[in-house]
């Protein structure tokens, strides 16, 4: 899905979207960008599951790898806008759906490879000088972990619901 946004929106809400979609490039794989488009002090603020500080994840260097190493468990991803991106100031949010298909590696799981995963979250980022400074994010990784069977689900082992996504 395109967030291209209406031609009504003034230059800077533009700038805004476009930034937002090389945002999703970076999660689809494609790094080319991310120096035009993350501020060398950009700052991470997660809620992680293993209870490490997200604020050690600044600037491209850092968070790069990160991603490559949370993506590096998935093939086939497809990353979906479902909302948004919405643009408030110099603040961008959106509500996004990642699919992909499991391709081992990830501790503790049971699934087989190839297990479809499907998973969403929202992003708020802040804009300064033309890049995003600032990151907070909301995944739902328990959704994620319980597909793997990594965690059990509400419906048992690996499963969130009877149809098993």
């Amino acid at each position: 899905m395109s967030s291209t946004p209406p031609t009504t929106l003034p230059r800077d809400h533009q700038d805004s979207y476009e930034l937002y979609d090389r945002w999703c490039d970076l999660w689809r794989g494609d790094f080319r960008h991310a120096d035009d488009i993350l501020d060398p002090d950009f700052v991470v603020h997660q809620a992680r599951p293993d209870g490490t500080d997200s604020g050690a994840t600044r600037g491209p260097a850092r968070l790069l790898p990160e991603i490559e190493q949370t993506m590096a468990v998935f093939g086939d991803i497809t990353l979906t806008v479902d909302v948004g991106p919405i643009v408030d100031g110099d603040l961008v949010a959106a509500r996004w759906t990642l699919r992909a298909r499991y391709t081992g590696g990830l501790p503790d799981a049971t699934a087989p490879v190839g297990t479809a995963v499907s998973f969403s979250g929202h992003d708020i980022l802040r804009v300064s000088g033309g890049r995003f400074a600032e990151y907070w994010t909301c995944t739902d990784v328990l959704a994620g972990l319980a597909q793997l069977g990594a965690i059990a689900g509400p419906n048992g082992p690996g499963i969130l619901s009877p149809s098993g996504v």
